[in-house]
């Protein structure tokens, strides 16, 4: 008896051998028929005995190709066709990749990295060795669809072994639009600044030359541009204190850690712990940098990652940077290098060569080039295993390349309103943050978030969301019919979206920052809501004109309340309090009546002659905003404590604290301190609040930092001190849900925001949040941070259609 089934597989499953997958998979199931790539993906008519076509259709739904994404399987038993063989047939629909998913750039495999060190392998050594199972595809596609003259490859005619290869369903490389080789394929480039001369690797002795040029290099201390998927890294050797120095200098990077490469697991775990699962991030197919603890004894050289317990870690995602590994190792015994984005200070990531020549030529030494064109700028993803209770998760910083431009899929709770009724889907685009900004098109059950932008105070930078924009467009074929944008007056891609929705009439939805936070938790796990939404971060613009951050809402997809709130201090020269956090602690003492306390002595004496200034400020209401943000209380105890007083970049204070309370001594408890307790008062309403801008209750943070003071005045350790303040934290975020839930019987908490990169703060709240019996959502394919906002917006503006 033979069975015949049509298979609909939906997904991400064209551009990463899929087809060659079913047809190899039909030949050892004896299954005929056929498979082709139509307009929702794969179509497979399968015909074979009923317990071959079982295993082939669990096997196709349990072990695809690893670059594949399936999100779906549809089966229909059909009559049948009487099929002899099974072939893998070209596409019945000329649109047919229009609207396909595309994948994004996979590290290369372990199979293109034997053949790459195999000198009996025609590729051995080929710096852009690639298949169907790794190597570019989003930052080198122009257009649908994904075929070898709609990318960059188009300039690279296939040899006829590659080409030979290419059309073999039974290849590895079949389809492989990247293939390549010293014939035929891309070549490496090797450039000194202030030298004209190129030296190409168009052949293996000459790319090898290359190589050992650039090793050269990085022994006697250089830095190199080097060219990646989606854009160029700087270069040093990670064990070179003088080099990493000099990196530090030249690309103005004072304090910031540095990320590094390593060949393999085993040199990372020579330097840092690594558990399982942070061995398989580290391996996957996205190759993102890993946040990972320092090994205790470590010798790392000074200027990595300095007073920090995590070092950020990748591994090879190109062969140019595997074997720029394996050839430093085999010259030095060491194949760490420092990695980090090719860019002049907070600038987009460099692309071009020619462009690194002009930009990157003050930090380099040489650049490392080819001539591939990259048509898509991306950095490196970002990401940390976290423990929530019991379980393991992913926690992203940046989400850019590996996962970029995956959509992420939305459960239909997302599309509906209040009342359970169905709402039309419209597309929607949402602007997103001026922070760690991306932005998002938002489509049937489908949001595209957009890979890290940046901050969009440069204007580089939006002339790069503009272009990212703009390509999103072009390859998914979106137009928007809804906007959606933060509320802050002045976020420029906010004020694009309000002249946009001018210029064309569409709708626009402007949303407020720590609901758009919460309502991306919701939609990520397909919740409505009601929930208690905790977003705590450093600066969002409230429905009162002040600026938020330390927020409780009573939240869903469409609507939210403002339950609670830290009681407002004055933040003295606005921005200016930020950059200087001894202005933060100020206002911190001068709202809390402690300026006359022993324990703020230091800290005065420290902010000098602009004690005076800045009590001139918030007396006279001048440039003095006020804030109820969570990561400004961060920020002022950190300069209270003398840990951090002069950050080098964004969110330095508030991360120092957090190594500083890692490092509190064995004696200091985990465990609540009464002297550290947040007051709980009524709030006052007036007849102008509304359940937008006036919260029901505040937290009022007044005994915490008299508990800092005290202990400072007492001797105890600035690290002991630092994990009594995050253990005051976590007990703030308990306290919150456990008023909600006594209130209005909510017992789903949503947590979101930058101070939810703290590890400390996710981890302990998340599982005490567990044990008293709450169901805790928190970001998952997006970081907490603002580069999950515009997928709120996105969801809010739906919602509310």
């Amino acid at each position: 008896m033979i069975d015949a089934l049509d298979i609909r597989v939906r997904g991400i499953v064209q551009g990463v051998g899929f087809r060659p997958f079913v047809y190899r998979l039909a030949k050892r199931y004896l299954v005929s028929g056929w498979v082709l790539n139509d307009r929702d993906g794969v179509f497979i008519h399968a015909e074979a005995e009923p317990q071959l076509i079982d295993g082939f259709v669990t096997e196709l739904h349990m072990n695809p190709p690893a670059a594949a994404k399936i999100t779906e399987v549809e089966l229909t038993e059909v009559p049948l066709s009487d099929c002899k063989g099974f072939e893998i047939r070209e596409s019945a629909d000329e649109d047919a990749d229009e609207s396909t998913l595309i994948s994004a750039d996979l590290g290369v495999c372990d199979d293109c990295l034997r053949e790459l060190y195999d000198e009996g392998d025609r590729r051995y050594r080929y710096p852009f060795i690639n298949c169907t199972n790794c190597g570019p595809r989003f930052t080198i596609i122009d257009e649908l669809p994904y075929n070898r003259p709609a990318t960059s490859m188009r300039d690279f005619p296939m040899c006829d072994d590659c080409a030979s290869e290419y059309a073999d369903p039974a290849d590895r490389r079949f389809h492989a639009q990247p293939d390549a080789c010293f014939e035929c394929g891309p070549q490496v480039s090797w450039q000194e600044i202030g030298s004209d001369r190129v030296i190409w690797g168009n052949t293996r002795e000459a790319a090898d030359g290359v190589f050992v040029r650039a090793v050269d290099a990085l022994m006697r201390g250089g830095i190199l541009a080097v060219k990646g998927l989606g854009g160029f890294h700087l270069v040093c050797d990670a064990a070179n204190e003088e080099a990493i120095a000099e990196l530090r200098r030249r690309k103005r990077r004072d304090g910031k850690a540095f990320a590094v490469m390593a060949a393999d697991v085993e040199a990372v775990r020579a330097v840092c712990e690594v558990s399982e699962a942070e061995e398989a991030l580290l391996k996957s197919a996205a190759r993102p940098i890993v946040l990972l603890k320092k090994r205790a004894g470590a010798a790392l050289a000074a200027g990595l990652a300095d007073g920090l317990p995590e070092l950020g870690v990748m591994l090879a995602a190109t062969p140019v940077q595997s074997l720029l590994a394996h050839d430093m190792r085999a010259a030095t015994g060491s194949s760490m290098l420092v990695m980090t984005s090719g860019n002049v200070h907070d600038e987009p990531i460099v692309t071009d060569d020619a462009e690194a020549l002009s930009k990157l030529g003050g930090i380099a030494d040489a650049i490392l080039g080819n001539n591939r064109e990259i048509l898509a700028r991306y950095d490196d993803s970002v990401a940390r295993v976290v423990k929530l209770g019991s379980d393991e998760a992913i926690q992203f910083i940046r989400r850019a390349r590996g996962w970029a431009p995956v959509p992420i899929a939305l459960a239909p709770a997302m599309g509906a309103a209040a009342d359970g009724g169905a709402l039309a889907a419209p597309v929607v685009f949402a602007a997103g943050s001026e922070q760690k900004n991306t932005f998002t098109y938002l489509r049937a059950g489908e949001a595209f978030v957009s890979q890290h932008v940046g901050d969009m105070e440069d204007a580089d930078v939006y002339d790069a969301w503009l272009e990212s924009k703009a390509r999103f467009e072009k390859l998914f074929d979106v137009r928007p019919d809804v906007l959606a944008c933060d509320l802050h007056p002045e976020y420029l891609a906010s004020k694009w979206a309000r002249d946009e929705a001018a210029r064309t009439g569409l709708p626009l939805v402007e949303v407020q920052h720590h609901h758009a936070h919460i309502a991306s938790v919701l939609a990520e796990h397909g919740l409505f809501g009601p929930c208690c939404g905790i977003a705590f971060d450093g600066t969002g613009y409230g429905a009162d004109g002040a600026i938020w951050g330390g927020e409780v809402l009573i939240a869903n997809q469409a609507d939210y309340e403002r339950f609670a709130n830290f009681t407002y201090v004055p933040m003295p020269g606005g921005a200016a309090a930020v950059k200087h956090p001894l202005r933060m602690a100020y206002g911190v003492l001068w709202a809390y009546d402690l300026l006359e306390h022993p324990g703020a002595q230091p800290a005065l004496e420290a902010l000098g002659e602009q004690a005076a200034l800045c009590e001139q400020m918030i007396e006279r209401g001048l440039n003095t905003p006020y804030t109820s943000s969570a990561g400004r209380l961060f920020d002022a105890v950190s300069a209270l404590l003398g840990v951090c007083t002069e950050p080098t970049y964004e969110g330095e204070p508030a991360i120092l604290l957090d190594a500083a309370c890692q490092g509190a001594g064995a004696g200091a408890s985990t465990e609540h301190s009464p002297r550290y307790q947040v007051t709980v008062t009524k709030n006052a309403a007036t007849e102008d609040s509304t359940a937008h801008d006036t919260s029901v209750v505040l937290f009022d943070a007044e005994p915490v930092v008299r508990g800092v003071l005290d202990d400072l005045v007492a001797g105890v350790p600035a690290a002991d001190i630092a994990l009594a303040f995050h253990r005051a934290m976590v007990d703030v975020v308990v306290q919150a849900a456990e008023l909600v839930r006594a209130m209005y019987d909510i017992s789903l908490v949503a947590l979101s925001g930058g101070c939810f990169m703290n590890r400390f703060l996710l981890e302990q709240s998340a599982s005490e949040l567990g044990e008293r019996g709450f169901t805790v959502a928190v970001n998952g394919n997006l970081p907490p941070n603002d580069g999950c906002v515009s997928l709120g917006q996105a969801a809010l503006a739906r919602a509310t259609r």
